[in-house]
């Protein structure tokens, strides 16, 4: 269907552009190119995480089934100690039955390139990571209310690190349906006596890129009620960007930066938000008597369009609560549904704190490419997501949305159709069609679309 629709990706993309990488045009050079250290993760990896080795040179396990736990489920991979690497030999749904996926082993790289189309899709759960070294790839997490009834407490995050969790690569997953936040990063915010020992006691060098981060649930089982949120980044997180990614459809935090945040925002397509596109806010009823710490964004190349859940009065970049932020906004692009432009900058606080203008980025990771704004749609509708050379059904109809400017924020996944009902495939894997060190793969066929999928 999204060949069909002109937004998937066909076999000639797939040989040439995707090879599992970020596949973005690095056609405005921000920064110079470090000296090579240590390999990338994958081919174009960029940001503090870049050259994680997740689970390079550990043992290959296998998911044989779509059972939510047991033997040769995904669950009892993730919980396997030592490096990993971790394949499919099935695609579909794995239905977690509301038991989040816990990752507190380190070094692990997650595959979904590697199963048979249509890929993994996790249902009615999401993952949790507090381990150090991950990279994940080329997997659907559709948390949903799993049935719970409103108001009842049922509060997923599609996914989230923990703890302090660094080194973490998630790119090219699809993360909707959230009944809290869709793909966030929280941590304890106070580790220690020092700013310094906050920020190493909590999550850190991380980088989330070309991910869709859409349709998080509105009215339904959060305790809060209204609760369609993006990306919640918690107090004193630092060493994150975020890159090439799509927000679509989320009332809030598209994304919204707290306490203290040191972050880097760029080459992202923001549409529909709500009442708030990017925003930062330090709570002060959460920092109690501890000093505030100035945050650090950058937010460079990216776009928003406003949709039908869009109100008239929003700015790209908006400051809450009581601390001052050191902002670097540059080349983005705020439009609202007929393209005229709106506010760069706003406020919702009544409040002394400060948006510090500075004239150079106030973070930045070394090494970082980035594209004119005006690219942006273009490339993140072609890339984002998991597999775009065999995108699911939902994927498809959410990015023609986008494109025509349609869609609105939902409060259930029942409001499209439900969770989806795939037929299990299978495929054995075969380590000779891939390049274990960094799981492309060596021919383009190995990118299964459909073809040679078996279903059972």
């Amino acid at each position: 269907m999204g060949r069909r629709l002109g937004i998937g990706f066909g076999a000639a993309v797939a040989a040439g552009l995707l090879a599992v990488s970020p596949a973005l045009g690095l056609s405005l050079k921000a920064a110079p190119a470090p000296a090579v250290t240590a390999p990338l993760a994958f081919p174009g990896a960029q940001g503090w995480a870049a050259t994680t080795p997740g689970g390079r040179g550990g043992r290959i396990i296998k998911v044989t089934t779509l059972a939510s736990e047991g033997p040769g489920s995904f669950r009892e991979a993730l919980e396997a100690k030592g490096p990993r690497i971790i394949v499919f030999e099935v695609g579909g749904v794995i239905d977690l039955d509301r038991k989040t996926l816990k990752v507190d082993e380190p070094f692990v790289t997650i595959a979904g390139q590697t199963a048979p189309s249509p890929g993994i899709t996790l249902i009615r759960g999401g993952m949790d990571v507090s381990a150090h070294d991950v990279v994940m790839q080329h997997i659907r997490i559709r948390s949903g209310d799993a049935g719970q009834p409103k108001k009842s407490g049922w509060e997923e995050d599609s996914f989230s690190t923990q703890g302090a969790a660094y080194n973490i690569i998630v790119d090219h997953c699809t993360l909707s349906w959230a009944t809290d936040e869709n793909l966030s990063v929280s941590g304890p915010r106070f580790t220690g006596k020092t700013p310094d020992e906050w920020r190493a006691g909590t999550s850190r060098k991380i980088t989330y890129s070309n991910n869709i981060i859409a349709e998080s649930l509105a009215y339904s089982t959060h305790a809060k009620i209204e609760h369609s949120k993006g990306s919640l980044i918690h107090d004193n997180v630092s060493d994150l960007l975020i890159i090439g990614n799509l927000y679509a459809h989320n009332y809030e935090r598209n994304a919204l930066f707290k306490g203290g945040v040191r972050a880097v925002f760029a080459n992202n397509l923001i549409f529909d938000p709500g009442q708030r596109a990017l925003h930062y806010n330090l709570q002060a009823e959460e920092w109690g008597d501890h000093d505030y710490q100035v945050g650090k964004i950058t937010a460079v190349g990216n776009a928003l369009r406003a949709g039908i859940s869009t109100p008239d009065q929003l700015a790209f970049f908006e400051l809450g609560g009581y601390g001052d932020v050191e902002y670097y906004g540059r080349d983005n692009i705020a439009v609202d549904r007929i393209g005229r432009p709106l506010p760069q900058l706003g406020r919702y606080t009544t409040s002394p704190a400060r948006i510090i203008e500075t004239k150079t980025p106030p973070t930045w990771p070394q090494g970082l490419s980035l594209m004119p704004a005006t690219e942006v749609q273009k490339s993140v509708l072609h890339n984002a997501g998991a597999r775009p050379w065999d995108r699911d059904y939902d994927d498809v109809r959410l990015l023609a949305d986008v494109a025509e400017g349609r869609g609105t924020i939902i409060d259930s996944q029942d409001a499209i159709h439900g969770y989806p009902h795939p037929k299990m495939t299978y495929r054995t894997f075969n380590d000779a069609d891939w390049n274990l060190g960094d799981m492309t793969p060596k021919r383009p066929e190995v990118l299964d679309s459909g073809a040679k999928a078996k279903g059972t």
